[in-house]
């Protein structure tokens, strides 16, 4: 049930992180895996470690915060491999200002990148799908899509519009035969979350919530993708999986 043995997965910010861990993890599972970055060297690493597992890699780049990104990105995937059974919109940023100070512009690039760019993915990459009666899309969202934070505005509005993203598509492609799901990652240990850890006492507090009490690392999100990218998920739709160690339940 848990085998992606015959299928083609695109994972987008795959150069690093949780994205090279959910490309890895895929191809464990027997899938072939487009390794989508903003630079194509930039997911080198990512490609090597597919190869390693004994599967495909091909290597695609796009910039999705800019609007025509998402288009280039999905037909540079159909050129290379054709199918794409598996869609893991994994790529964001994040900018960090005072909510009565945000600068307009940040907003926007992080709103693009996050939130806009996975839903015209999503249509494109759905749309073969669809005809085919069958398809897997995995969105990242974030404990963020539950909470408020601090000094982030842009990052949880495009987060909370990733869950609800989710659910919005699941109900008009479920009887088509695609499910759309989400993985909300906890505190894991990656570039994104850098500024916190460097934080002793942010970092401190954060531990002390996790009934784990550690961060996460990016392997620790592998098992989740798995599940959903596999036919194990058949009647899961519309769901965010919270993987935070705990964080939640606290």
């Amino acid at each position: 049930m848990f085998s992606l043995a015959g299928t083609t997965a695109m994972v987008t910010g795959a150069s690093r992180g949780i994205g090279r861990a959910l490309a890895v993890a895929l191809a464990g599972a027997g899938a072939d895996v487009v390794c989508a970055s903003t630079r194509r060297s930039g997911t080198d690493e990512t490609a090597e470690a597919v190869r390693q597992e004994g599967r495909r890699a091909w290597q695609v780049e796009a910039d999705l915060s800019s609007p025509d990104g998402p288009d280039r990105l999905a037909d540079a995937a159909f050129e290379l491999a054709g199918e794409v059974d598996v869609l893991v919109n994994n790529a964001g940023t994040i900018r960090r200002h005072p909510a009565e100070s945000f600068p307009l512009g940040d907003w926007e690039h992080v709103v693009q990148t996050n939130l806009t760019a996975v839903f015209r993915l999503s249509q494109r990459v759905a749309e073969p799908m669809l005809a085919r009666g069958r398809g897997k899309i995995l969105n990242v969202a974030s404990l963020l899509s539950f909470q408020g934070g601090v000094t982030v505005p842009a990052y949880t509005a495009s987060k909370h519009g990733v869950a609800g993203l989710t659910k919005a598509l699941a109900n008009e492609w479920a009887p088509s035969g695609v499910t759309v799901n989400a993985i909300a990652p906890g505190y894991i240990a990656t570039d994104n979350t850098q500024a916190l850890q460097d934080d002793e006492t942010r970092s401190r507090q954060i531990l002390e919530r996790i009934p784990a009490g550690r961060w996460g690392d990016p392997a620790d999100l592998g098992g989740a993708a798995v599940f959903l990218a596999s036919p194990a998920s058949d009647y899961v739709n519309g769901h965010v999986l919270v993987v935070d160690g705990g964080w939640m339940a606290r």
